[in-house]
């Protein structure tokens, strides 16, 4: 895989129209773009679309966590929308993961979402996940690959116990990817590109260190450069 076919640039614009420049910018220099809640609740399967015409595959960022029944038909949708990669919540349990295999079908890779990159330890175990947040990923990693899943999410801390428990298969993408010197915003478990891509991953993704680039596509090829 090319450097920069690991990155996933994040579309994180409230309408296609405003991320449509920077989409057609960083569009060259990376291997995939992303459609997550905010852009999907405003404009729905046109974003997805609109995202596909620029000759990248789409990453459905949408955190599916319901009842296995309406997994299954959300999954039916966006595949549908033409996404290639979709995700889903892991703590939604075996059968909501393999629910969203099976309406996803064969053309849509299914990933996993373990702990989110926002928490901590103390916030973990606020919500009752009691133990150091590897742990917890790790469990859910496991379950998710069990039932299906083709690709898990976790933080760059996680990775490599993730890719030494779930083996050589699955993608693996990371989120909480920060270049060296860049905030952290609200992120809790960051590393840089390059010490994701060591540790394990796959697939990098990166939002606000490119949108708020004063040129994107420059920040795409630093990054890329760097791995």
């Amino acid at each position: 895989m090319k450097p920069s076919e690991r990155i996933c640039a994040a579309l994180d614009f409230p309408t296609f129209a405003a991320a449509e420049p920077f989409a057609r910018a960083v569009a060259p220099e990376v291997g995939l773009l992303k459609v997550g809640l905010e852009l999907f609740a405003a404009e729905g399967p046109a974003a997805v679309r609109g995202a596909a015409r620029l000759g990248r595959p789409v990453f459905l960022d949408l955190k599916l966590h319901d009842i296995p029944n309406t997994v299954e038909g959300a999954a039916r949708s966006a595949a549908a929308s033409g996404a290639a990669l979709l995700t889903v919540h892991a703590a939604g349990g075996a059968e909501m993961v393999r629910a969203a295999v099976r309406g996803a079908g064969p053309g849509v890779r299914v990933l996993a979402v373990t702990v989110l990159t926002s928490l901590d330890a103390a916030a973990l175990d606020a919500v009752g996940l009691a133990g150091p947040p590897e742990a917890a990923v790790v469990r859910l990693a496991r379950l998710a690959v069990v039932a299906g899943a083709g690709g898990i999410v976790c933080s760059p801390h996680e990775v490599a116990a993730v890719r030494a428990a779930v083996g050589p298969g699955p993608l693996l993408v990371v989120p909480g990817v920060r270049p060296a010197g860049a905030a952290k915003g609200d992120q809790a478990r960051v590393a840089t590109p390059a010490e994701a891509v060591r540790a394990g991953a796959d697939v990098i993704v990166v939002g606000r260190p490119l949108r708020d680039a004063p040129d994107p596509a420059a920040a795409a090829r630093a990054i890329a450069a760097g791995l």
